[in-house]
């Protein structure tokens, strides 16, 4: 799969690694996939380490905000809230609530990602 998708999953794995090397700084996942087929996913993909599973939030019955609200909720107003994804409405979500949003639709945007990481930019 790694060579089919130019090392999509390893490069994601390290910025993923990077942000759970980080004291007080934890990986959430908001997406539209059911639950249970999100979780098998992460597990498929062997994300397990990087997302603990009271960290994925599906947003198929409530929505992308309201997620955040949740997330919001739980870890503080005050915390500092990234957002990486490749769609419209995380953007405009995250926009809405004044959090940084980080495109990523291209292998490049997640090695920027991870420099940026490397770097404490983020």
């Amino acid at each position: 799969m790694e060579v089919l998708t130019d090392l999509w999953l390893t490069q994601a794995l390290k910025a993923l690694a990077l942000i759970n090397s980080r004291a007080n700084c934890v990986n959430v996942m908001v997406t539209t996939t059911q639950l249970i087929p999100a979780l098998s996913k992460v597990l498929l993909y062997g994300l397990g380490g990087a997302f603990p599973i009271e960290n994925i939030y599906s947003a198929t019955k409530t929505g992308k905000e309201s997620c955040f609200e949740r997330v919001t909720q739980r870890f503080g107003r005050r915390a500092v809230y990234v957002v990486v994804g490749d769609g419209v409405e995380e953007e405009t979500v995250a926009k809405k609530k004044n959090m940084p949003f980080w495109r990523v639709s291209s292998r490049p945007d997640l090695e920027a990602l991870s420099h940026a990481l490397e770097l404490d930019y983020l």
